[in-house]
C-alpha cells in the first residue's frame, strides 16, 4: 500500500510543479500583453510513463505560439507603413507651400497663378505704360513669384537635410537592434545546447526584430542551434555578432557606419567628387546604401537622393526657362543673385548653370530699383512688354519657330534626373504640370500610407488572434490552473492523511 501512496504522492506533486510552471507562463503572457512584438508563450508538459504505467507529468521547454507566415507578412507590412509614413510626412511640408487649387484664380498661391499674376500685370502695363502703379505692380508680382520659388527650393533642401539626419539616427537604431539580436542569440544557443527553455529570450529577440522591421525591410532565418540570421530584402546579410570573417575588420561603430553631413543643393549621393558627395552607409568597408531599402531608412534614402532632388530639378528647369524666355524678348526680369542668367558663362551654377537657380533666383535689380525700366528701357515703347506677353508666354517665337524646350533630362548634380514630363510647354503650363506632378507624388505616398496601415491593422489582428496574447483567454486559463492546483493539492493532502492513518495503524 505504501508503494501505491508514494506513487500517488509523486504524481500529485508533479502535477503541482507543472501547474506552477503554467501559472508562471500565463502571468508572463498577461504582463506582456501590451508589449510590441511579444508572442504568446505556451507551457508544455509531457506524461511520464514507465513500464506502461504512468507516474505523473514533467515540464518541457516553453515554446512560442508562432505563425511564421503571418509574422513575416506583418513585419514586411511594418516596413511599408514606416516607409510611406516617412515619405508622406516629408512631402506634406512641400505641398503645404504649393497653394490651394480650391482658391479663386489669381489668389491660390500656386506657381501658375503667381506667374499668371505677372502676365496680368504686364497686360495692364501694356495699356498704361506710363503708370508708375502699373509698373510697380509688375515688379511686385514678379517678386511674389520669386519668393515662392525660393521658398520651395529651400524647403526641398531642408527636407533633404532632415532625411539625412534621420538616416544617421536610424542607422544607429538599426545597430542597436542588430546587436541586441546577436546578444540574445548567443544566450539562446547556450541554453538550447543544455536543453533549457529559451522562450523568454526568443520573445525579446522578436521584439527587437519587430522594431528593426520598421527601420528597414528585412528577412530572417533561425537555425537549428537557435541563431538568427538577418538579411535585407535584396539578400545582403546584416551582422548580428561582433566578430570578424576572413580578412574583414569590424569597426568601432559596428555593424553599419555612416556620418552626419550638411546637405546642400550641390551635394548628392554618391556625388561626382569627394567634396560634393554625401557619405554612404558602409558595412565592413563596403558601401551598402543601395542594398538598404524599405522601412524609414529606405524612405529617407529615396527622399534624399531621388524624390527631393527630382523636385529641385523640376523647379530649377521651370525657373530657368521662365528667366530665359523673358530675356529672349528683351526683358531680363529674372536673374541669379549676381545679375546673370542661369546657364550664362559667368554663372557658377551647375550643370548648365541651372542647378540651384530656384534658390538663387531674384528679380533683377534694374527693375526693383526703377520699375519704369520695364518700358523706359525700350525708349518708352511697349514693344518689349508686348513681345513678352506674346512670345515668352507662348510656344512659338516671332519668326514662327518653336519655343526652345525647357530642360527635362540630364538634370541634377549627377545629370541622372529628369522632370518626368515634356519641356515643350508654355511657362504657365510648365508651372501647372510641375505642381501637379509634385502633388501627385505626395498624394501617392499619402494614399499608399492609408492602404498600408489598413493592411497592417488587418494582418496584425490575424497575427494576434493566432500568436498574440488574449488577456481574457489567459485569465480563464489561470482559473483552470487554480482548480487544477487545488485538485493536486487535495490529492497530496489526502495521501498525507492516509500515510498518517497507516502509520498509526502500524504503531498500534
Amino acid at each position: 500500500m505504501s508503494l501505491g501512496l508514494n506513487n500517488a504522492l509523486s504524481i500529485a506533486t508533479s502535477g503541482l510543479s507543472a501547474t506552477q510552471q503554467a501559472m508562471a507562463v500565463a502571468s508572463q503572457n498577461v504582463a506582456n500583453a501590451g508589449t510590441s512584438g511579444y508572442i504568446k508563450e505556451i507551457a508544455n508538459v509531457q506524461s511520464n510513463v514507465a513500464g506502461g504505467i504512468g507516474y505523473g507529468v514533467s515540464t518541457v521547454a516553453t515554446t512560442l505560439a508562432t505563425n511564421d507566415q503571418l509574422q513575416r507578412v506583418l513585419y514586411a507590412q511594418n516596413a511599408d507603413v514606416a516607409n510611406y509614413q516617412a515619405t508622406s510626412n516629408s512631402l506634406s511640408a512641400i505641398t503645404a507651400l504649393q497653394g490651394s487649387t480650391s482658391a479663386d484664380s489669381g489668389s491660390s498661391g500656386t506657381l501658375s497663378d503667381l506667374l499668371g499674376n505677372v502676365q496680368s500685370d504686364l497686360l495692364s502695363l501694356s495699356s498704361t505704360p506710363t503708370s508708375s502703379s502699373a509698373q510697380s505692380s509688375v515688379v511686385s508680382a514678379a517678386q511674389s513669384l520669386v519668393q515662392s520659388v525660393n521658398t520651395l527650393g529651400k524647403t526641398y533642401q531642408n527636407q533633404r537635410q532632415s532625411a539625412q539626419d534621420s538616416i544617421v539616427s536610424t542607422v544607429s537604431d538599426i545597430n542597436t537592434n542588430l546587436t541586441t539580436i546577436g546578444t540574445l542569440s548567443t544566450q539562446i544557443m547556450t541554453l538550447k545546447a543544455s536543453g533549457q527553455s529559451t522562450a523568454d529570450l526568443e520573445n525579446q529577440r522578436f521584439t527587437a526584430l519587430s522594431s528593426l522591421s520598421s527601420e528597414i525591410g528585412v528577412n530572417w532565418r533561425v537555425s537549428g542551434n537557435g541563431d538568427m540570421t538577418i538579411t535585407t530584402t535584396n539578400g545582403t546579410t546584416l551582422p548580428t555578432h561582433n566578430r570578424t570573417s576572413a580578412g574583414e575588420a569590424v569597426s568601432s561603430t559596428w555593424p553599419l557606419t555612416t556620418s552626419s553631413a550638411e546637405v546642400t543643393v550641390d551635394k548628392a549621393y554618391p556625388g561626382t567628387t569627394t567634396a560634393n558627395a554625401i557619405p554612404g552607409i558602409m558595412l565592413n568597408g563596403r558601401d551598402v546604401t543601395s542594398s538598404l531599402s524599405g522601412g524609414s531608412l529606405g524612405a529617407n534614402i529615396t527622399l534624399r537622393d531621388t524624390t527631393l532632388p527630382t523636385m529641385q530639378a523640376q523647379l530649377d528647369a521651370f525657373a530657368s526657362t521662365t528667366a530665359n524666355r523673358f530675356q529672349a524678348q528683351g526683358m531680363t526680369l529674372f536673374t541669379t543673385s549676381t545679375g546673370t542668367l542661369p546657364g550664362s558663362s559667368s554663372s557658377t551654377l551647375t550643370p548648365a548653370g541651372t542647378l540651384g537657380f530656384a534658390q538663387d533666383m531674384q528679380v533683377s535689380a534694374t527693375y526693383t530699383a526703377d520699375p519704369s525700366q520695364l518700358v523706359n528701357g525700350s525708349a518708352g515703347s511697349t514693344t518689349t512688354v508686348t513681345n513678352v506677353l506674346q512670345y515668352a508666354f507662348g510656344l512659338t517665337l516671332a519668326d514662327g519657330t518653336a519655343q526652345p524646350s525647357s530642360d527635362s533630362s540630364s538634370l541634377g548634380l549627377n545629370g541622372n534626373l529628369s522632370t518626368g514630363y515634356s519641356g515643350n510647354q508654355t511657362i504657365l503650363d510648365l508651372a501647372t504640370t510641375l505642381t501637379s506632378s509634385q502633388a501627385a507624388t505626395a498624394n501617392s505616398a499619402s494614399n499608399s500610407l492609408t492602404l498600408s496601415q489598413t493592411s497592417q491593422s488587418n494582418i496584425s489582428t490575424s497575427f494576434n488572434t493566432s500568436s498574440g496574447v488574449s488577456v481574457d483567454t489567459e485569465m480563464a486559463n489561470v482559473v483552470s490552473l487554480q482548480n487544477a492546483y487545488a485538485a493536486n493539492a487535495k490529492v497530496v493532502s489526502t495521501v498525507q492523511s492516509m500515510f498518517s492513518a497507516l502509520l498509526n495503524a502500524v504503531g498500534s
